[in-house]
């Protein structure tokens, strides 16, 4: 079942859509229903990335994940140096010597 729909173009866009159809070698009503269709299933995220855009995407998921590597061993290092810290703030610790009451 088909519908008839009336679309108001300027002079510059009707001229686009003439040698758009006609280079698909499709009629005009024909282009329309097929950008139509596209733009919904983009409205609906329902479309194929381009091989480039799929490169980038996993470029910057690599960054992220080596991004979150950094992060975890400065966490790594911060924690252990702290530990450190309170370990030497106790007291039992081998660098220090043992006093005999003299300075």
């Amino acid at each position: 079942m088909s519908h008839r729909v009336t679309v108001t173009l300027d002079d510059d866009s009707f001229e686009r859509l003439k040698y758009w159809a006609a280079k698909r070698e499709v009629s005009i009503n024909e282009y329309l229903g097929e950008a139509i269709a596209a733009a919904i299933r983009r409205e609906n995220n329902d479309y194929d990335l381009p091989e480039l855009e799929i490169q980038r995407l996993n470029q910057l998921i690599d960054v992220i994940t080596v991004l979150s590597s950094n992060v975890k061993s400065l966490e790594d290092v911060t924690v252990s140096g702290f530990d450190s810290l309170l370990e030497l703030t106790r007291g039992d610790n081998y660098l220090l010597e043992a006093e005999d009451g003299e300075v």
